[in-house]
């Protein structure tokens, strides 16, 4: 098993990231099978981000022309369990955001070991509004995250 080992820069500058947040509230599959309609690239699932003991969906998709690996990853965390329909009371599942101060925020995009430049994807309007570009620096949680999984 190998063991990342992350350098604290002073002079790491922060990354660009950007926002997706829903117009119609619909499961994740159906979302992406939007997008990939209606883009060259296709996001597909992999493996979800874990944090702590809590999961967040992850999609990727890589652009061709530009050779930039995307990945959406989901705001809010998955529950660990299904609740089943003959439970007399419902358990409180816990669950935890990336981004807590942008609970409105559903995912969260980011392009892998380039510049992102997130107008090369379209979002289909009645389901998504446009993606809104976000600084995301270097003293974040967030950002060591993504760091750690790059």
């Amino acid at each position: 098993m190998s063991k990342k080992i992350l350098l604290e820069l002073e002079d790491d500058e922060p990354i660009n990231i950007g926002f997706i947040r829903q117009a119609k509230r619909l499961p994740d599959y159906e979302i992406f099978f939007e997008i990939n309609k209606i883009n060259s690239l296709n996001f597909c699932r992999i493996e979800d981000l874990k944090y702590k003991k809590f999961s967040f969906s992850k999609f990727e998709a890589y652009h061709l022309e530009t050779k930039t690996c995307y990945q959406i990853i989901a705001n809010k965390s998955t529950p660990k369990r299904k609740k089943t329909s003959n439970e007399l009371f419902s358990q409180a599942e816990e669950i935890k955001f990336l981004m807590p101060k942008n609970r409105d925020v559903d995912f969260i995009i980011y392009a892998k070991d380039s510049f992102a430049d997130f107008s090369l994807i379209l979002l289909p309007e009645n389901i998504l509004f446009q993606i809104q570009d976000f600084s995301l620096h270097p003293k974040t949680e967030l950002y060591k995250l993504l760091q750690y999984y790059e």
